[in-house]
């Protein structure tokens, strides 16, 4: 069952964002959009410890309880924003959540957005903070949602062919794993998505993969090599059309890894991250794997 909350905001992105992604003129259009702040708002601030730190000439938030031990382990998130768009109030709730649930420290890499900036410069930055955790010893784990779901599997399995990864499990929120969006299983979903459409996301696409192609892993890790991951969990709405990519990832991990795959029925775009009742119980979820992964139980 549906609750009426979530059929609100399938309807109100439905009659506002799914217009502006209908049309490669739509991507032009989120590419040239001003971006936003990026600084963790006030309600993170005020209950808990913030230091910010540059990395590569980018801003990395550190977010933990106070007394949280300086060795503690890490979960770097990511954010979504089909790599246009900056990190928002939703997923700084998100963080508050697991850094106040977990004796751990939340790491938030601002990496640079498109048309600016490419995914090989994100791949930089993240690079250099998971290995600045492997030579420290510290264990973590990646999080992320839409585009920072894709950047953070794409990082982990750059991190495992160096050798040097001290991810210990992977947690993608509706993952865009395939910057091409060729799964012909796309072509039924997407008129039932009520948010997002190709013809944009392609123009942001191009935008964002730079000098590499559509084919590298490191802008479409559903096409890399998946052997040797940590485990794998996912999450994603019926209604979302990242959600065949996110099936076929659960099966091209099958006997290759864990991997744990969760669909919320009627579900939209990133609806653990939504105002929703749906979202709760997932979230909990999602934290409480977080801990059991990194050994600090919620």
């Amino acid at each position: 069952m549906v609750s009426w909350q979530l059929t609100g905001v399938a309807g109100l992105m439905r009659a506002t964002r799914k217009r502006a992604f209908r049309t490669r003129e739509g991507g032009h259009q989120l590419l040239a959009r001003p971006k936003g702040p990026s600084a963790p708002p006030r309600a993170v601030t005020r209950r808990l410890r913030v230091t910010t730190t540059s990395v590569d000439g980018f801003d990395v938030h550190r977010v933990s309880r106070p007394g949280t031990a300086p060795d503690a382990p890490v979960v770097v998130y990511l954010h979504g924003g089909a790599y246009v768009s900056e990190i928002v109030a939703q997923h700084w709730s998100l963080v508050a959540e697991i850094a106040t649930a977990l004796d751990a420290e939340v790491w938030v890499p601002v990496y640079g957005l498109a048309p600016e900036h490419t995914a090989t410069e994100a791949h930089g930055l993240v690079a250099a903070l998971l290995e600045e955790l492997y030579a420290a010893g510290r264990a973590c784990c990646l999080a992320g949602d839409s585009a920072g779901g894709g950047l953070a599997l794409a990082a982990t399995q750059l991190a495992v062919a160096r050798g040097r990864s001290p991810v210990r499990g992977l947690t993608l929120i509706a993952p865009w794993l395939d910057l091409g969006m060729r799964n012909p299983e796309v072509d039924e979903l997407e008129p039932h998505d009520p948010w997002l459409a190709r013809p944009a996301l392609r123009v942001v696409a191009d935008a964002w993969r730079g000098d590499l192609s559509l084919d590298d892993p490191r802008v479409s890790p559903i096409l890399g090599d998946l052997a040797g991951l940590p485990p794998v969990e996912t999450w994603v709405g019926t209604r979302d059309i990242t959600l065949p990519d996110c099936r076929l990832l659960r099966d091209r991990l099958a006997g290759l890894g864990e991997v744990a795959h969760h669909e919320l029925p009627g579900g939209i775009h990133v609806v653990p991250l939504l105002p929703v009742p749906e979202a709760r119980p997932a979230r909990e979820r999602i934290v409480a794997g977080l801990g059991r992964r990194l050994g600090v139980p919620a």
